[in-house]
């Protein structure tokens, strides 16, 4: 257990709230002001960085694989570290907020891994974040069986999901923490909180603790990690390459460095995940500006798209080059109620899940428990008794930069009616997110952050390229607003609009909607001491 002296002093800005002082005990604290001045300067001139990359990107740079990591590239030794336990066989993966509900239920799923979800599936609001730590804790501990007021029952099992921890991204700060005038940087907050509480734990448990980095944009911010973890492992005396983590790829630039961003974490890693809706919504917003990368309804784009197959087949053979597991995209499907939709949704996430399995996918992300059956049904016909296909290395995949850039062969306009549909969700979603829900079932999809932001995006670029025009824009919105005040009377409508009007309709694109949106509306905060 952590011993150090209490010198790096965290703090505490967010209102105490029921059993926060378990989680936010004067140690835990100290170990994050560790973690933050270890790194907290470094964290500030990478995010420098992305901006003036971003820039340069939207100044004509042009896009490739590094050339002064061709070395890495070409080594055909170096590989990760072998399978951790509970991550040797992940042909089933659900994700979902770290609350108490989805907890059992992910839990007791019969998916293999639980990604439990502190950035695009959590709103983090200060409750959000510190109540998530604890949900984590009591699952651990086996003790989050609880009744609903109904008299609903959620209880435990006995075979139970791997635990697999996503913190927020680099680019989002913890406004409730505070270290040397600063806040923490919230990767580190959602990260070191559960290391802390939960890494012997779940040591002694068998397993260990397993995380999900997500939006990383270079090998930069992998090494970043890295050295996150070694410090973190030396300050607890838990071995080093006890930590895991899984890197989503979904940003454009990270395509360009996947063998890097392994290398990277390589003591570290447990594989990279195709995150399809992120990588969507970075490729418009580093491209946007650009006509030859105008994308048509977010519905149009499917993974059979071009440059989408080029992203996920080098995916797999990156992964599968190098030892590490390759987990296919989230299914966002939510089985209806009516007999129509409950046959739709699985038909859906069939085909999907058919077609990483064949390319050699070690396992998929689904959104909601009734899906698992589906999901497994399909990496189990591919896989028999065999735990993934690493083995399976796709040397015949290659693929160029151009490969990974060819939009154009299925770029076009809008329709009005995915015009509609985009104001319609991002609307929807804002109204739930500000009300502290980070996911949310919308017209038979679990919709979360990367959705939204790909709907807001989307309108700018269209508005950029004048394939709509911003007085249609305006009418639906004024549609959408008052749909969404009859269907939420809850809802802050202004501010809802105004959100939207902020990071869609500006003239210069803003790079997230979370930041600005954080520091406006869910921030809270009032001393409570350290």
């Amino acid at each position: 257990m952590f011993t150090a002296a209490l010198t790096h002093h965290v703090r505490v800005l967010g209102a105490p709230g029921h059993r926060h002082d378990e989680i936010l005990t004067p140690s835990a604290l100290d170990f994050l002001g560790h973690l933050a001045a270890a790194f907290g300067s470094r964290h500030q001139d990478l995010m420098k960085e992305r901006r003036r990359h971003a820039l340069r990107l939207a100044s004509g740079s042009p896009l490739d694989f590094p050339m002064v990591t061709s070395a890495v590239r070409a080594d055909p030794t170096w590989r990760v570290a072998p399978p951790a336990p509970g991550l040797t066989d992940r042909r089933v993966e659900i994700t979902g907020p770290p609350d108490r509900r989805m907890a059992v239920n992910a839990l007791n799923s019969g998916a293999q891994v639980w990604m439990a979800d502190f950035e695009d599936a959590t709103s983090p609001t200060w409750d959000n974040v510190i109540g998530g730590q604890i949900d984590l804790l009591d699952a651990i501990e086996r003790r989050i069986d609880f009744t609903t007021p109904e008299g609903k029952e959620y209880r435990l099992g006995d075979r139970l999901a791997t635990i697999v921890v996503r913190p927020r991204g680099w680019h989002l700060d913890e406004e409730h923490l505070e270290y040397d005038g600063r806040p923490v940087p919230a990767a580190l907050v959602d990260f070191g909180l559960y290391f802390f509480h939960c890494a012997q734990r779940q040591i002694d448990a068998g397993q260990g603790p397993y995380f999900y980095l997500p939006k990383l944009e270079n090998r930069y911010e992998a090494r970043l990690w890295n050295d996150v973890f070694v410090l973190a492992q030396d300050l607890l005396g838990i071995p080093r390459g006890t930590i895991r983590a899984t890197v989503l790829i979904e940003t454009i630039t990270a395509a360009f460095e996947m063998e890097e961003i392994l290398y990277e974490l390589r003591e570290h890693s447990s594989g990279l995940n195709a995150g399809r809706w992120d990588y969507l919504f970075s490729l418009i917003k580093t491209f946007g500006h650009r006509t030859d990368f105008l994308l048509p309804d977010r519905a149009q784009v499917t993974m059979t798209a071009p440059f989408m197959r080029a992203y996920t087949e080098l995916l797999v053979r990156t992964c599968h080059r190098r030892g590490a597991h390759a987990i296919g995209g989230m299914a966002a499907q939510v089985p209806g109620k009516d007999p129509a939709a409950k046959d739709a949704a699985p038909a859906k996430v069939r085909l999907d899940k058919e077609r990483e399995a064949e390319d050699g996918f070690d396992g998929s992300w689904v959104a909601h428990p009734g899906l698992v059956p589906v999901c497994r049904e399909v990496f189990d016909g591919v896989l028999g008794e065999r735990p993934h296909q690493i083995d399976r290395t796709r040397d015949d995949v290659e693929v160029t930069a151009g490969d990974l850039l060819s939009v154009r062969r299925i770029s076009g306009p809008p329709t009005s009616e995915g015009v509609r549909t985009n104001i319609a969700v991002a609307l929807r979603y804002f109204a739930a997110w500000l009300r502290g829900q980070g996911a949310v079932a919308l017209d038979g999809l679990m919709e979360d952050a990367a959705t939204a932001e790909i709907a807001r995006v989307q309108i700018w670029q269209w508005l950029r390229h004048r394939v709509i025009d911003r007085e249609t824009v305006l009418a639906l919105l004024d549609d959408e607003v008052v749909a969404l005040g009859a269907e939420y009377p809850w809802a802050p409508v202004e501010e809802i609009r105004a959100l939207f009007e902020r990071t869609a309709l500006a003239g210069e694109l803003p790079l997230f909607f979370t930041p600005d949106a954080y520091s406006r509306h869910l921030v809270r905060r009032t001393e409570a001491g350290a």
